[in-house]
C-alpha cells in the first residue's frame, strides 16, 4: 500500500493540443461535490417515516486553485494567457492534471475565475488561481500518458524577488509597502438538470454534470500599501473616479525606472484613499478597474 503525498504532486495543463508542466507551489486543491435533493418519505398511511430521503443526480462543478511561481525563463506564460482572455463572450478552457505517486487526476473544460498578485518587497512573486471545471474524473494510474504536444522546458528555472513600483496620476507613490491587484470573473452555470436525464443515472459515472455557463461581471480591483510621510500625507483622505494606474514588478536589485519583469496598466480606475494607524502610519489605496475589457491587453510586461 502507497500513499499520494501532496509535494510529489506534479501539475498539467493541457490547452489548444499542448502540454505544459506548470510548476506550482504545494498550495494544489481541487475537488468536486455531488448535489442532493431530499424528500419527504412520511405518508398519511406511514407516519413512522419522519426521515427525509434523499437523490443524487447531479454534480456541482470542480472546483481548483494553485499558486505558480512566476520565473524569469516564463515557461508558465500560459498562465497568464488563460487568466486573462474572454473570446467570444467566454474564458479560454483548458484541461488540467494532476499527477500523483499513484494515480492522474482529470478536470476537464477548467476556466480561471479568479488571479491574485502580490507585489511584496523582497519576497517571491507568483500568483495565485483559482477556478471552475466541468468534470473531475480519475484518468489513470501514475503512468497515465497525458495528452497533447509536450512543450520544451527551460534547463533552468529561476523564480525572482522584486518590489513594487505604483504610478497613479500626479501622486506621490514613493514608499510603498506592498501592492495586489486581482482579477475576477463571477459566472453562472447554466441549469443542466432535467427529468428524463435524472431517471437514468445510477452512479458517477452517467451523473449530469455542467457543461456550459454565462459570465456575469468582470472585476480588475486592488489594494495599495504606502508609509505615510512628510510628503504625501495630504493624500490620505483623497479620492478619485478616473485616474491611470501602472503597477510594476520590478526585479530586485533593479533601478525603478526600469520596464519591471511584470507591468499592469488600469486605465482608467476609481480609488479611495484611507489612513491606517499602527506602529507605523500607512496609508491605502483601494482601486477598482472602471474598463474592464481586454485585461490581456493591460498586461504589457511579461510575455
Amino acid at each position: 500500500m502507497s500513499y499520494s503525498f501532496l509535494k510529489e504532486s506534479k501539475l498539467y495543463i493541457v490547452y489548444g493540443g499542448n502540454k505544459y508542466r506548470i510548476y506550482t507551489t504545494t498550495a494544489i486543491s481541487f475537488s468536486q461535490t455531488f448535489a442532493e435533493d431530499s424528500y419527504s418519505v412520511k405518508t398519511l398511511h406511514d407516519q413512522s417515516k419522519m426521515f427525509e430521503g434523499s437523490t443524487i443526480t447531479k454534480a456541482n462543478a470542480a472546483n481548483f486553485s494553485f499558486g505558480v511561481p512566476l520565473t524569469t525563463e516564463k515557461d508558465e506564460s500560459i498562465v497568464i494567457t488563460l487568466l486573462s482572455d474572454i473570446t467570444d463572450g467566454q474564458l479560454k478552457s483548458f484541461d488540467i492534471y494532476v499527477q500523483t505517486g499513484s494515480s492522474t487526476f482529470k478536470i476537464e473544460n477548467a476556466i480561471i475565475t479568479n488571479s491574485n498578485f502580490s507585489f511584496s518587497a523582497k519576497k517571491q512573486f507568483f500568483v495565485e488561481i483559482s477556478g471552475q471545471g466541468t468534470k473531475l474524473t480519475r484518468a489513470g494510474n501514475e503512468s497515465y500518458t497525458i495528452p497533447g504536444n509536450a512543450q520544451s522546458e527551460s534547463a533552468t528555472r529561476t523564480p525572482l524577488t522584486i518590489y513594487p513600483v505604483v504610478t497613479i496620476d500626479s501622486l506621490n507613490m514613493s514608499s510603498i509597502v506592498k501592492a495586489q491587484v486581482s482579477i475576477t470573473t463571477e459566472i453562472s452555470w447554466t441549469k443542466y438538470d432535467n427529468l428524463h436525464q435524472s431517471l437514468s443515472v445510477t452512479n458517477s459515472s452517467n451523473a449530469m454534470f455542467p457543461s456550459t455557463y454565462t459570465i456575469g461581471k468582470r472585476i480588475a480591483s486592488g489594494a495599495i500599501t504606502q508609509y505615510q510621510t512628510d510628503n504625501n500625507i495630504t493624500q490620505f483622505d483623497d479620492f478619485n473616479t478616473s485616474s491611470n494606474l501602472t503597477l510594476k514588478a520590478v526585479e530586485t536589485g533593479k533601478a525603478s525606472n526600469d520596464s519591471g519583469f511584470f507591468q499592469l496598466q488600469l486605465n482608467p480606475i476609481s480609488y479611495t484613499a484611507r489612513m491606517a494607524v499602527a506602529d507605523v502610519y500607512t496609508q491605502n489605496y483601494d482601486f477598482t478597474s472602471t474598463d474592464n475589457t481586454a485585461i490581456s491587453t493591460r498586461i504589457t510586461q511579461y510575455s
